[in-house]
């Protein structure tokens, strides 16, 4: 897809002619992203149940010259998830550039497997793998029509790794990795990379109440980082960047694990 000269190593990496859909950029790791991409050249479209926070997010991308569209969508419900994708369809026939989803929604949850309740378990599921799903499924099938798209899905070191109190997560990361190999099966010859992105514990807000309120778990934790800190947000950007643009034509059905050594 990308015939880049010899002379010039690094402008597969470059996202100007790129449209990228980041759920779950409203805070956090998706807005990192968003905001990344943005200054890579793409064109973002925003997604998250939030609609006052995806305005600050898309202000702080126009303020650096970069441009967004937001689009308020709650991944748990099909009904949103299809707005989202006739939206996204309404851009591409205007932008003409290649389409990327970014399926990064997600909440963290940390429970005792005895405490776990159905609600729990279905919150779960319906953001973290329903979401990831059907956001595909309804958005794929613009890729398809042009032989060419990308999908990288938010896993995590919990898809392969385990921990006290992180059974239903680890159940749901685990289901996130392995719909990532099964979905590239499918559509690889039809044009459409799919991969995951596995980080280990990412300092955003929720994670920083997490050391504040439990120092033993977080230095438990910190303890099986071989770099021996937590990740922050821009630790994934490379990754991020790198598996949404043209850099990474030939993986597909990988999950690539940013985790510091975490899981080795």
């Amino acid at each position: 897809m990308n015939n880049i000269a010899n002379d010039n190593p690094l402008a597969s990496f470059r996202l100007d002619d790129r449209l990228i859909v980041v759920t779950g950029s409203s805070e956090g790791i998706g807005r990192v992203f968003a905001e990344s991409f943005a200054r890579a050249g793409a064109f973002v479209v925003l997604a998250s149940r939030r609609q006052d926070k995806l305005e600050a997010v898309r202000q702080s991308i126009a303020a650096s010259g970069g441009r967004a569209e937001v689009v308020a969508t709650d991944v748990s419900r099909l009904a949103d998830i299809r707005a989202l994708a006739q939206t996204v369809r309404r851009l591409v026939e205007r932008e003409a550039r290649h389409l990327v989803l970014v399926n990064n929604a997600g909440l963290r949850f940390t429970k005792p497997a005895l405490e776990v309740v159905e609600q729990d378990w279905d919150t779960l599921f319906d953001v973290h793998v329903k979401g990831a799903f059907f956001c595909a499924q309804q958005i794929a099938p613009l890729m398809i029509a042009r032989r060419y798209g990308k999908i990288i899905n938010l896993s995590s070191t919990w898809s392969v790794a385990t921990d006290a109190g992180k059974s239903a997560y680890c159940a749901a990361k685990a289901a996130i990795s392995h719909l990532t190999a099964a979905l590239s099966t499918e559509w690889a010859p039809l044009g459409v990379r799919v991969n995951a992105l596995a980080p280990s514990t990412t300092v955003t807000g929720s994670v920083q109440t997490m050391i504040a309120t439990n120092p033993e778990r977080s230095e438990r934790l910190l303890s099986r980082v071989k770099l021996g800190r937590f990740a922050q947000p821009s630790d994934l950007v490379g990754s991020a960047v790198f598996l949404a643009s043209g850099a990474s034509d030939f993986i597909t059905g990988q999950t690539l694990f940013v985790d510091g050594g975490f899981t080795t």
